[in-house]
C-alpha cells in the first residue's frame, strides 16, 4: 500500500511537469529582434541621445558674437525733465547709439571647439549606455535561454524515470527488488518538480527585466529565446586587445575627454588676448546748433596671472584625462584577457562534455537499463546512472551558458560582433 501511494503521487506530480513544459510551446524570439528593439525604445538610450542632441547646439551658441547693445540718451540743460534746453543750448541733445563686443580673433572659434569636443563626448557616451543596454539584454536572454533548456532536460529525465518506476513497481509485485529504490526514485522525481519551480521563477524574474530594459509593459507575453548554440571564437587575445583599443567604448569617452581638455587648453591660451568694444552714438542738438557725433573703442586687458592659472588649471585637468585613459585602458585590456581565459577554457570543457561525458553517461545509462530489464541487475544503479546523466547535462548547460556569457562580455568590451 505505502509503494502505490508513492507511485500516485509520482503521476500526479509528473502531470504537472508535463502541463508546465507545454506552456514553453512557441516561437522563439531572435537576440537580434530583441537588440533592434532596444535601440528605438529604452529609455537610457533615448536620454543619452537627448543629452548628446542638446550638448551639440552649445559650440553655436559659444561661438557667436556677444548681443549688440543699443543706447537712447536724452541730455537734459536747466531741469530734469527730458528735453529740457533742447532748443536753446547747445548742451542738450537726445541720443541714439549702438556698440559691440569683438573678443580677441579666434576666441570664439577656440571656445566653440570645446563645445564641440563636449558634445563628441556626448555621443560617445551613448555608446556606452547603448553597449551597457545590449550587454544586459544578452546575459538575460542567454539566461532564459539556458533556464529554458534546463527545464527541458529535467522534464524529458522525469519522462524516461516515470518508466523506470513503472516497470519497478512491477518486479516489486512479483517479489524482486526493493521498495527502497522505489521511494528513491519518487525522491527524486520531487527534486526534478523542485529543480523545476525554481527554474520557473527565475525565468519570470529575467522576463521582467527584459521587458523593463525593452519598455515592454510587464503583462506582455513572455520572451521565448533561442536554444543556447556554442559561439566559435575565432580572433586571438592579440587581436582582441587591439579591438579595445580602437573601437571600446568606455575608452572612446576616454579619448573624447582628452581631446575636450586639449582644447580647453588652447582656449585659456587665447584667453591672454585682448577684447574690444566698438560702439557708435548719434547725439541729436537743436535746430540752431549742430549735431555730435561719437565713435568710442575701448580695449580689455586679461590679468596675466588669473590666465596663467586658468592655462595651468586646463593642463592639470588634461593630463588627468590622460591618465584616466590609459587606466582605464589597463582595466579593459585586463578585462578581455579574463573573459579571453574564460571563453577558451570553457570551449575545452564543452568539448570534454561533448565528446566523452556525455555519450560515455549515456551509454553506461543504457547498458544499466538493459540489465535491468532482462533481470540482470537491481534497479538502483540504474537509477543512479540516469541521475549521472542528469547531472552532467545540467552541467554542460552551465559551462555553455559561461561560455556564451564570456562572449557577450567581450562583444562589448571590442565593440565588435563575434557571433
Amino acid at each position: 500500500m505505502r509503494v502505490a501511494a508513492y507511485w500516485t503521487t509520482a503521476l500526479v506530480l509528473f502531470a504537472g511537469i508535463s502541463a508546465n513544459s507545454q506552456e514553453m510551446n512557441g516561437k522563439p524570439t531572435p537576440l537580434a529582434t530583441l537588440l533592434a528593439e532596444a535601440q528605438s525604445s529604452n529609455s537610457q538610450i533615448a536620454a543619452a541621445n537627448d543629452t548628446w542632441k542638446a550638448s551639440s547646439h552649445v559650440a553655436r551658441q559659444v561661438s557667436t558674437l556677444p548681443d549688440p547693445q543699443f543706447t537712447f540718451q536724452s541730455f537734459s540743460v536747466g531741469s530734469p525733465k527730458p528735453g529740457a534746453g533742447f532748443s536753446n543750448s547747445n548742451f542738450a541733445y537726445l541720443g541714439f547709439g549702438a556698440s559691440q563686443a569683438l573678443p580677441f580673433p579666434g576666441k570664439l572659434r577656440l571656445k566653440g571647439e570645446v563645445a564641440s569636443r563636449k558634445a563628441d563626448t556626448a555621443e560617445a557616451q551613448v555608446g556606452v549606455v547603448s553597449a551597457d543596454v545590449g550587454e544586459h539584454i544578452k546575459l538575460l536572454y542567454l539566461r532564459l535561454a539556458y533556464l529554458q533548456q534546463t527545464l527541458t532536460i529535467l522534464d524529458h529525465t522525469d519522462g524516461v524515470l516515470g518508466p523506470l518506476v513503472k516497470n519497478a513497481l512491477s518486479h516489486y509485485s512479483l517479489g524482486e527488488g526493493s521498495q527502497a529504490g522505489i521511494i528513491k526514485a519518487q525522491l527524486q522525481r520531487t527534486e526534478i518538480l523542485r529543480r523545476e519551480t525554481v527554474n520557473r521563477e527565475q525565468m519570470g524574474e529575467a522576463e521582467a527585466d527584459l521587458k523593463e530594459l525593452l519598455h515592454r509593459t510587464q503583462d506582455s507575453p513572455d520572451i521565448i529565446a533561442e536554444p543556447l548554440v556554442e559561439t566559435t571564437l575565432r580572433l586571438s587575445a592579440s587581436e582582441l586587445q587591439a579591438l579595445v583599443r580602437q573601437q571600446n567604448p568606455v575608452l572612446q569617452v576616454e579619448q573624447r575627454s582628452v581631446q575636450q581638455e586639449d582644447a580647453q587648453i588652447k582656449s585659456e591660451q587665447r584667453g591672454s588676448k585682448p577684447d574690444f568694444n566698438v560702439g557708435y552714438m548719434y547725439q541729436l542738438t537743436g535746430p540752431s546748433y549742430r549735431d555730435y557725433y561719437m565713435l568710442t573703442l575701448n580695449l580689455s586687458l586679461p590679468h596675466r596671472g588669473r590666465v596663467r592659472e586658468e592655462v595651468a588649471e586646463a593642463t592639470e585637468q588634461a593630463n588627468h584625462a590622460r591618465h584616466e585613459l590609459d587606466s582605464e585602458a589597463q582595466q579593459q585590456l585586463a578585462a578581455v584577457q579574463k573573459q579571453f581565459v574564460a571563453a577558451t577554457s570553457t570551449a575545452e570543457l564543452l568539448a570534454d562534455y561533448n565528446h566523452g561525458l556525455i555519450p560515455q553517461s549515456e551509454a553506461i545509462f543504457r547498458s544499466e537499463e538493459s540489465s535491468y530489464e532482462a533481470n540482470k541487475q537491481e534497479f538502483t544503479p540504474v537509477l543512479s546512472s540516469l541521475l549521472d546523466l542528469l547531472s552532467l547535462k545540467s552541467d554542460y548547460q552551465e559551462a555553455l551558458l559561461e561560455h556564451e556569457t564570456a562572449i557577450v562580455r567581450l562583444e562589448t568590451l571590442t565593440g565588435a560582433s563575434l557571433r
